[in-house]
């Protein structure tokens, strides 16, 4: 039996699942085509909606037929935005021929019973199964890091970068933001390197009754950010074509009281114009080099 684990979320307990099926002795399912031809294949079949939904899809479809699950990690849902809270189920209704998708959490407090559902699923072996378990068991800790990141380096001013981890934390995604700040002599402080409890104790604080998890997360990450004197000004980000998480930023954006800044990112995108105005604001470079 052959399962992947889709790394277009970039999940936090991505080792936990993958070493869960290395110990179910399962085969796991590798893309077929490299990743710089995934976005063009999720283009081509769902061309209006989100870069992330995009991606993802083209990731699926690099993995081929002879693949018996894809594993789906749970993103954090956003108001009013069906793709964030329900990729698995939606997919399929949108693409016929895709592989069986399943959706597990990349919440701790989720991952035992989860995992323990989806290995007699696959592999009908209760022992198998709990021995799997124990041995993962240490990956599916909570994150106890309280440590913050650096704020600051000498000669850049420092900005918070609020977004979706899927977003910030994909390699290939956010290298082009990362560069263009830099030429602007300004230093990210990236929202997914915060300390997780404290992002979720002051996202608890959002009034908004519409909140869901996703809003939750980017108030908190944002207002934490807020907080901290070396920061001097923040840049919220959404994927491209993605309306629910542009309209859940510009919510954040609503709430804060340092100068903000919001932007899109598209696969590949290296330039936005707007940061040379922010920079300025902020009092930091030209971009020049």
């Amino acid at each position: 039996m052959k399962v992947a684990l889709l790394t277009t979320p970039q999940a936090r307990y991505a080792d936990y699942w993958r070493a869960f099926l290395s110990e179910l002795d399962l085969e796991p399912a590798r893309p077929r085509a490299p990743y710089d031809t995934w976005l063009e294949a999720g283009r081509g079949s769902l061309p209006g909606e989100p870069l992330l939904v995009q991606l993802a899809l083209g990731e699926i479809l690099s993995l081929g037929t002879q693949v018996d699950a894809v594993l789906v990690p749970a993103g954090l849902p956003v108001h009013d935005d069906a793709w964030s809270g329900a990729f698995a189920e939606l997919l399929p209704q949108r693409i016929a021929g895709l592989p069986p998708l399943v959706a597990v959490p990349d919440e701790p407090q989720a991952l035992a019973a989860a995992a323990a559902d989806l290995g007699q699923r696959l592999v009908g072996n209760a022992a198998l199964v709990r021995r799997a378990l124990e041995q993962v068991q240490p990956l599916g800790q909570p994150e106890r890091r309280e440590e913050w990141p650096a704020l600051q380096r000498a000669s850049q001013v420092s900005v918070g970068v609020i977004g979706p981890r899927s977003l910030l934390a994909h390699p290939e995604l956010s290298a082009g933001l990362w560069q263009a700040l830099s030429r602007y002599s300004l230093f990210p402080v990236p929202a997914h390197t915060l300390p997780t409890s404290q992002v979720s104790d002051r996202g608890e604080r959002l009034s908004d009754p519409r909140a869901q998890a996703g809003d939750r997360w980017l108030y908190g990450a944002a207002r934490l950010l807020e907080g901290k004197g070396a920061v001097q000004g923040l840049v919220l980000v959404a994927p491209m074509q993605d309306a629910g998480l542009q309209a859940a930023l510009e919510r954040v954006a609503a709430e804060l009281h340092k100068p903000t800044l919001l932007l899109t990112l598209d696969a590949g995108q290296t330039e936005w114009p707007e940061l040379a105005g922010f920079a300025a604001r902020l009092g930091a470079g030209t971009g020049a080099e």
